[in-house]
């Protein structure tokens, strides 16, 4: 048991120091999503009710659980972003040549970049009252739940990019072609009533869509306002949103073990 733990725990104690040593990390990932909730929710506040709104609420509160995912999000993939610099570095080719099989390695590298994430969103979960949510111990522990495994499942997302990346540059093109549409598409920035067909389904297929669904629907679940265009059922959501961390986990450390250098 020493033996799985100690590689794990001394990589994970890593990424956790080299996060808190780079202030503008923690900065970025606050603030980027903080404005966009204060600056696009207040303007489309007026011109956009969301379907299942009540008349206490607006825009801002659909949209507060899509920035929380947002911060998970954003978190999660600046730090597997750490893969791509150790390889520069000559780091990661001491780990690899280290008598430690692959999934401890990624295994590690992902529970650093889900505590790191899961810390942040707990953050903006501070401001939930701002808009009315009342947690009670189980819709604060069910929420808590489901960061965990989006933060999980976007860390090792991000992980089976950039094991296969020489470039920050390059990892940088990738992540932005596909991670912000597939935020844009989870219904965190508009409800998936009323749109195009073809939209709709893309939406479906989208495994961040069911991430949001569960943490939306976790996240009212004590509170009087219902969540909004609560989509998918509350079990095959977080049934979804489980089986996408494990593919992803699967996939990364499949990536990294066909790695040599």
């Amino acid at each position: 048991m020493l033996s799985v733990l100690l590689p794990i725990s001394t990589i994970w104690r890593r990424e956790i120091i080299r996060f808190y040593r780079q202030r503008s990390r923690i900065f970025s990932a606050i603030a980027q999503p903080l404005v966009f909730w204060l600056l696009i929710g207040s303007g489309l506040s007026a011109s956009f009710q969301p379907a299942g709104a009540s008349d206490e609420t607006g825009y801002i509160a659909y949209f507060y659980p899509g920035i929380v995912v947002l911060v998970l999000l954003f978190t999660s993939i600046f730090a597997t972003i750490s893969v791509v610099n150790d390889r520069r570095e000559g780091f990661l080719q001491g780990i690899l040549v280290a008598p430690v099989p692959r999934w401890q390695i990624v295994l590690a590298q992902a529970l650093g970049g889900t505590t790191l994430a899961l810390g942040q969103g707990l953050l903006l979960l501070l401001l939930s009252p701002m808009i009315g949510i009342r947690f009670g111990v189980t819709s604060l522990l069910l929420s808590m739940g489901v960061m965990a495994l989006l933060a999980f499942g976007l860390t090792n997302l991000g992980l089976l990019i950039a094991w296969r990346m020489d470039s920050t540059q390059g990892f940088h093109a990738i992540m932005n072609l596909l991670l912000i549409p597939i935020w844009l598409l989870s219904g965190a920035f508009f409800p998936s009533t009323g749109v195009p067909g073809w939209l709709a389904w893309t939406m479906k297929f989208n495994p961040l869509t069911y991430g949001l669904a569960v943490f939306r629907q976790s996240l009212y679940l004590d509170t009087p306002t219902k969540a909004f265009g609560e989509g998918a059922p509350w079990s095959l959501s977080l049934l979804i949103t489980g089986l996408f961390c494990v593919v992803t986990y699967l996939g990364a450390t499949l990536t990294a073990s066909t790695q040599t250098n």
